[in-house]
């Protein structure tokens, strides 16, 4: 008789890997288990801070970055500045040279007519009529330049003033009391009043007056009225 309705050795052969299969996976599943259960019971601040210390945790205790830089106690303190003090400028004063009355008048401008010398020419300055021998002074503060004879004009004194002014007395007579360098009050006599001029003799005794600012000639009335 024929054995086909015995089970064979497949059969059985099936079932044992079926059974190998499950413990397998059993077993893989235990493992895992237990890895979780590892993973889980580890805590959690253990994990982030077991490799910084304890002190270093402590947020509170880090100090605050400085705004301004630290000064040692011993560090001098830069000295204050003060501002420069400021001298308040001196005003000009000034003031007529002689008592007189203008005999020429300032022309710079148009060709006046000199009657000593018969001929047309600017006139750098004014004419004062004053009597001989009457004194001269300073019509404002400054400093003698010069003093010396003038080939035309005769003796005369230079004086320089402040912001660039310089005032001329002409036709003085030959004694004069003040030397260069000398420093003048406005006011102060600085000659006498002469006809050393020899072209203006014809005026008489006299003083011829000029003023420059910066070198450059004005008319003395603009000078004069600065004092007033």
């Amino acid at each position: 008789m024929s054995n086909n309705n015995k089970p064979g050795f497949a059969g059985k052969g099936y079932y044992i890997a079926l059974i190998l299969c499950a413990a397998a996976i059993g077993i893989t599943g235990y493992w895992y288990y237990q890895s979780e259960s590892n993973v889980q019971d580890i805590p959690v601040e253990e994990t982030i801070l077991q490799d910084i210390p304890a002190d270093a945790a402590q947020v509170q205790d880090v100090p605050a970055i400085a705004t301004q830089p630290a000064t040692r106690p011993d560090t001098p303190s830069a000295p204050a500045r003060t501002m420069p003090s400021v001298t308040p400028k001196k005003e000009l004063k000034t003031m007529c040279p002689v008592e007189g009355a203008q005999i020429t008048g300032y022309s710079m401008e148009a060709l006046s007519y000199n009657q000593t010398t018969r001929d047309w020419r600017v006139h750098n300055g004014v004419d004062l009529a004053a009597e001989e021998g009457a004194p001269v002074v300073a019509a404002a503060d400054g400093q003698v330049y010069t003093v010396y004879e003038d080939d035309y004009l005769g003796y005369t004194v230079v004086i320089r003033h402040d912001d660039g002014y310089t005032t001329r007395y002409s036709s003085l007579t030959e004694e004069i009391p003040v030397k260069s360098g000398e420093k003048v009050t406005m006011g102060q006599a600085i000659g006498c009043a002469g006809s050393t001029a020899v072209v203006e003799t014809t005026l008489g005794s006299h003083v011829h007056f000029t003023v420059t600012k910066d070198n450059e000639p004005i008319d003395p009335a603009e000078f004069l009225a600065i004092g007033k």
